[in-house]
C-alpha cells in the first residue's frame, strides 16, 4: 500500500509539474528562436519621406548601438474594399523590397515565389499557414489596380502585410520609408527607445513617425500562455510539496513500523549505510515508475493544452512545443526530490542500534501523548471520542506531516473553487433574463444563398418579426493603426441599447456610445502600450479618424476594437454588417422566430444564444478541476497510509480495547474522529491561503481584468463548505483504515503480543 501511495502521488506531481514548465518553456523559447532565425527587427520604423530623405535614413544604419540594419524601403498603404483569403475587407501595408533576405527581416517564403515584377504580390501570413487555393488570385485596390497573389510569406517581425517590388511601391505613392534596424543592446523598452534615439539623431524633428519594439510582438505572442502560468506554476509547487511530505511521511513511518526489522538487518550484518539504502531504495522503485508515468501523461496533455494556449495568436515560424529536455529533466529531478525528501526519516534507522530497535518492537514510546489522553478522558465527551482526539498527540511529527498534506489539499480545492466563481461571474450577465437570437448574415455565416434584403431591409424585418423587443447590429472593419505596422478589427455596433449590445463587460471607464470612442481588452492595451484616456488614429478607405479610448473590457480580442456605428460612419458609409443581435419578448418562441427569420431570407443564419465558453477558460477549468481532484485524493492517501501504520503500531491496544466491550463502531468512530479534527484545523489554516493564492493567479491573467467583484467571491456559504473540505479529505482518507480497525480479531492480536 505504502508502494501505491508513493506512486500515484509521484505521479500526480510529476504531471503537474510538466504541464508548468511545458507551458513556461512553449511561450518563450519558439519566439526567441525564430525570431533569431529571421534576424527579426528589433525595432520596425517608419519616416516621412517629406521629412527625411532615403540617403539620411541609409546613414542611419551605421550609428552606435545599431548591429546591423536594412531599408530604407517605400511604404504604401491600399485598401482593399472586398473579404480575401478570409480576410476582411480594410487596408493593406505593403513595403517595396526586391527579395525576401537581407541583413535584417529574412522572412521565409510559405509558398509560391517572391514578387519580381510590377503587378505581383507577396502576402503576410502571420499565423504560419496560407490559403491553399490563394496563389494566382487577383488582390484589387479600391483605385482598381489588380496585384497578383504570387506568394506567401511570414515574418516574426510583422513588418508589412505584404510586400511588392520596389518598383512597383513606388508607383503606388508611398507615405512613408521603413528601416528595420537590430541593436547591440535590445533587452528592454527603456534600451529599445534609447538605441532608437541615438540612430535618428540629427534627423528632421518628427521624421520618426512611427516606431514597433519586437517586445510588443513577443509580450503578444505568449500572452495566451501566460494566462495559464499563475495557475500551473501554483498547481506545480503544490504538488511538489505534497509530495515531498508524504514521501517524508510514508518513510517516516515505515521506519517507526520496521524497527524488529531494521534490527534484524543490522544484527546480520547490513551497515548503517545499507540499512538507508534499504529504505531509499523502497521509495525510489515506485518514484521511478510514478516519475515514468507522470512525465508519459503530462507530455501528452501539454500539447492540447498547448494548442489552446496559442489558439489565436501569431505565432509565424515558431514551433509551439514544449522544450525536448524537459522529459529528460522530470525523470531525473523528480525522483532525485522524493530521495532527498526520504534521506532524512531513513537516517533514523541508521542511527538506531540493534539491540535497541530488536527491543522497541512497534510499540509507541511510553508517555507521548499522556498527558492529552488524560485531559480528554475528564472530559463528558464519548470515550472512543476522546481517545481519538487525543491518538495524533502519541505521534506529533507525523500528525504535523499529515495535517501539512491536508492543508495543501484544502488550499488546491480553494484556489480551483475560486478561479471557477470568477470565471463563472465573467460570464453571467444577471440583468438580463431574455432569450437571445444571434442572426448571422451570408458573408459572415458563409452562406452561399444570395441575400434577399439589404442592410436596411433586414433590419426592419427583425424589427417587425413577431417576438422582438430589441434589435442590435454588429458591423465588422479591418481598419489600420496609424504608427503601427499591424491592422486591427473593430466591432461596429448599432441599434437599440449599443452600450449593452456587445455583451462585452467594460470593468474600467465606460462604454463606447459616442462617435470617436472605442473600448479595447487588455490585451490590445498592454500590447499597444495604451491606456483609458490615450489616443488612436484608425485609417480605413483613405479616410483617418482620431479616437478616444474610454472603456476596458473584461477581455478581448488583443487585435480588436468596439466601437459605433457613428465612429463607423466617420470612416466609411458601408455599415459592413455581419451579424444582428435580437432580444426576444418574455414568452417569445425562439423556433417560430428562427423560422420566420428564414423564411424572409434564407442567406440569414438564425441562432439561439448559448453561454459563451471560449477555449482557454474551458482548458483551465478542466485543468484546475482534475489536479484539483488529483492532489485531494493524494492528500487522503497520505491519510490513508498515515492510519494504516497507526493501526499497525496500536494493534494491541485496539486488541485491548475490543476485549473490555469497545465496539466495531466504536473503534471506527475513534478512528475516524483522530483525523476529522485535523481536517478542521487543517481548514482553518488552509482557506485564507487559497483564497491568497486566488487572488495572485486571477490578478496576473494578461488576458483578462477582473475587477473587484468578480474577485471577491467568497460568501458565507461558499466559506463554509471549503471549512468542510478538510473535513472530507481526512474522512475520506480514513474509513478503509477505520474499518480494517473494527474488523481486528481480538485473540489474534492478542495471542500474537
Amino acid at each position: 500500500m505504502q508502494t501505491i501511495v508513493i506512486g500515484l502521488v509521484v505521479f500526480c506531481s510529476t504531471a503537474t509539474v510538466l504541464l508548468a514548465m511545458a507551458v513556461l518553456s512553449a511561450a518563450r523559447a519558439p519566439f526567441d528562436t525564430a525570431f533569431g532565425a529571421q534576424r527579426g527587427a528589433h525595432v520596425v520604423a517608419a519616416f516621412d519621406p517629406a521629412k527625411a530623405s532615403a540617403e539620411q535614413l541609409a546613414a542611419t544604419a551605421h550609428r552606435p548601438g545599431v548591429k546591423a540594419a536594412a531599408g530604407p524601403f517605400a511604404q504604401a498603404a491600399v485598401d482593399i474594399p472586398t473579404e480575401f483569403n478570409g480576410r476582411p475587407p480594410g487596408p493593406l501595408s505593403l513595403v517595396g523590397r526586391a527579395d525576401p533576405k537581407g541583413p535584417v527581416d529574412r522572412m521565409d517564403l510559405l509558398a509560391g515565389r517572391w514578387a519580381t515584377a510590377p503587378g505581383e504580390v507577396v502576402i503576410q501570413e502571420a499565423d504560419g499557414g496560407w490559403p491553399k487555393d490563394g496563389l494566382g488570385k487577383p488582390l484589387t485596390t479600391s483605385t482598381g489596380l489588380k496585384l497578383t497573389i504570387v506568394g506567401f510569406a511570414t515574418s516574426m517581425s510583422q513588418s508589412a502585410g505584404g510586400w511588392v517590388t520596389p518598383e512597383q511601391a513606388a508607383a503606388l505613392h508611398p507615405t512613408g520609408l521603413q528601416m528595420l534596424y537590430r541593436f547591440s543592446d535590445a533587452d528592454t523598452e527603456q534600451k529599445l527607445t534609447a538605441a532608437l534615439g541615438t540612430a535618428t539623431e540629427g534627423l528632421p524633428k518628427d521624421a520618426l513617425a512611427s516606431g514597433q519594439s519586437y517586445l510588443v510582438l513577443k509580450h503578444a505572442f505568449s500572452a495566451g500562455a501566460d494566462a495559464y502560468l499563475p495557475l500551473m506554476t501554483v498547481f506545480g509547487v503544490l504538488g511538489l510539496v505534497v509530495a515531498a511530505l508524504i514521501v517524508g511521511n510514508v518513510v517516516s513511518g515505515a521506519v517507526v513500523a520496521g524497527y524488529r526489522h531494521i534490527g534484524v538487518l543490522k544484527s546480520i550484518g547490513f551497515t548503517p549505510r545499507q540499512v538507508v539504502t534499504v529504505y531509499l531504495t523502497m521509495v525510489s522503485v515506485p518514484a521511478i515508475v510514478g516519475t515514468a508515468l507522470g512525465t508519459a501523461a503530462g507530455w501528452a496533455a501539454a500539447h492540447p493544452i498547448l494548442r489552446a494556449a496559442f489558439n489565436g495568436i501569431t505565432t509565424g515560424t515558431a514551433v509551439i512545443e514544449p522544450a525536448g529536455w524537459l522529459p529528460a529533466a522530470t525523470l531525473l529531478g523528480v525522483p532525485l526530490l522524493v530521495a532527498l525528501a526520504a534521506l532524512v526519516p531513513a537516517a533514523r534507522a541508521r542511527r538506531l542500534s540493534a539491540a535497541q530497535a530488536v527491543s522497541a518492537g512497534s510499540a509507541p514510546r511510553t508517555g507521548r501523548g499522556l498527558k492529552v489522553q488524560r485531559w480528554l478522558s475528564g472530559t463528558r465527551l464519548p470515550r472512543a471520542v476522546s481517545l481519538g482526539l487525543g491518538q495524533p498527540f502519541a505521534r506529533p511529527a507525523r500528525t504535523a506531516l499529515t495535517m501539512a498534506a491536508i492543508v495543501l489539499g484544502v488550499v488546491t480545492v480553494t484556489v480551483t473553487t475560486g478561479v471557477s466563481s470568477t470565471l463563472a461571474r465573467s460570464r453571467t450577465h444577471a440583468d438580463d433574463r431574455h432569450t437571445h437570437v444571434d442572426v448571422q448574415t451570408a458573408h459572415f455565416a458563409g452562406n452561399k444563398a444570395e441575400p434577399r434584403l439589404t442592410p436596411a431591409q433586414t433590419e426592419a424585418m427583425l424589427r417587425a418579426t413577431p417576438g422582438a423587443e430589441q434589435i442590435c447590429s454588429r458591423g465588422l472593419v479591418r481598419v489600420g493603426l496609424v504608427g503601427y505596422t499591424q491592422w486591427a478589427f473593430v466591432n461596429f455596433y448599432g441599434g437599440d441599447d449599443i452600450a449593452s449590445a456587445s455583451r462585452l463587460q467594460v470593468v474600467k471607464g465606460r462604454a463606447a456610445t459616442g462617435p470617436g470612442e472605442v473600448e479595447a481588452g487588455p490585451a490590445f492595451l498592454d500590447q499597444h502600450a495604451l491606456g483609458l484616456g490615450d489616443r488612436l488614429t484608425l485609417d480605413l478607405e483613405g479616410r483617418r479618424v482620431t479616437v478616444t479610448i474610454v472603456g476596458e473590457e473584461l477581455e478581448g480580442n488583443p487585435q480588436a476594437l468596439t466601437s459605433n456605428d457613428a465612429t463607423r460612419a466617420l470612416l466609411t458609409p458601408d455599415p459592413h454588417l455581419v451579424e444582428y443581435d435580437v432580444m426576444l419578448a418574455t414568452g417569445a418562441d425562439a423556433g417560430a422566430y428562427q423560422k420566420a427569420v428564414t423564411d424572409a431570407d434564407p442567406s440569414l443564419s438564425p441562432s439561439v444564444v448559448t453561454p459563451h465558453s471560449d477555449g482557454a477558460i474551458v482548458a483551465i477549468t478542466t485543468f484546475t478541476t482534475i489536479f484539483t481532484v488529483l492532489l485531494s485524493v493524494v492528500a487522503a492517501l497520505g491519510v490513508f497510509n498515515t492510519l494504516l501504520l497507526t493501526i499497525r503500531e496500536r494493534r494491541r491496544d485496539l486488541g485491548m480495547l475490543k476485549s473490555i466491550g469497545m465496539t466495531p463502531r466504536q473503534v471506527v468512530a475513534m478512528t475516524v474522529t483522530s483525523v476529522a479534527w485535523q481536517g478542521a484545523v487543517s481548514g482553518i489554516i488552509g482557506i485564507p491561503v487559497g483564497i491568497a493564492a486566488h487572488r495572485l493567479i486571477v490578478e496576473h491573467v494578461p488576458i483578462m481584468d477582473f475587477p473587484e467583484g468578480m474577485i471577491n467571491v467568497w460568501g458565507a456559504q461558499l466559506l463554509t463548505g471549503l471549512a468542510l473540505a478538510g473535513v472530507a479529505i481526512a474522512v475520506l482518507g480514513a474509513l478503509v483504515p477505520a474499518r480494517s480497525a473494527a474488523r481486528l480479531p481480538i485473540a489474534e492480536v492478542l495471542h500474537n503480543e
